[in-house]
């Protein structure tokens, strides 16, 4: 299935205000595209710290936007996953609180914690869309603006200083 230019045209606005507004706070790393050649996943990372990026992903032949943090580091998995063990809680409830702490009312959001690729481990909470056109709505940007900011508060602690 291919991208017909009105899709595209929404996506690209759509990442590229997520982005301008990323690259505005000042407390992400600098952003890079990593987009599947079959248009099924076009991401966004941002660095978080040595081996981790937080990720911005438009699926939209699902249609889905996935908000992330992923590492190439087993170890730094695994501290991420003590994070969550020793807070007490689910992982739904741990980036809830993070979701809380952002501003966004979601207290208990699906969380996918995977490996993709044999290379990157990932904490995932997917927001479905009902068309691709909603990525023209101010709401949506703002939620997955919030979900970055509730992934960074919730995940913080476990990350270290800032890639260049």
């Amino acid at each position: 299935m291919a991208l017909d230019e009105e899709a595209r045209r929404r996506i690209e606005a759509f990442r590229a205000e997520v982005e301008a507004s990323v690259a505005r706070d000042g407390r992400y790393g600098a952003g890079r595209r990593f987009d599947r050649e079959d248009a099924s996943t076009l991401a966004t990372r941002f660095a978080a710290g040595d081996h981790c990026w937080f990720e911005v992903a438009v699926r939209p032949f699902v249609p889905q936007v996935r908000v992330a943090i992923l590492t190439d580091d087993r170890w730094k998995s695994e501290e991420m996953e003590q994070a969550i063990q020793d807070s007490g809680d689910t992982m739904s409830e741990f980036v809830g609180l993070g979701f809380e702490d952002a501003g966004l009312d979601w207290p208990e959001p699906p969380v996918e914690h995977y490996r993709e690729g044999g290379t990157y481990f990932y904490f995932a909470t997917p927001l479905d869309l009902e068309a691709i056109s909603d990525l023209d709505r101010p709401d949506v940007r703002n939620r997955v603006l919030r979900m970055l900011e509730g992934y960074r508060l919730a995940f913080g602690p476990t990350l270290t200083a800032q890639e260049e």
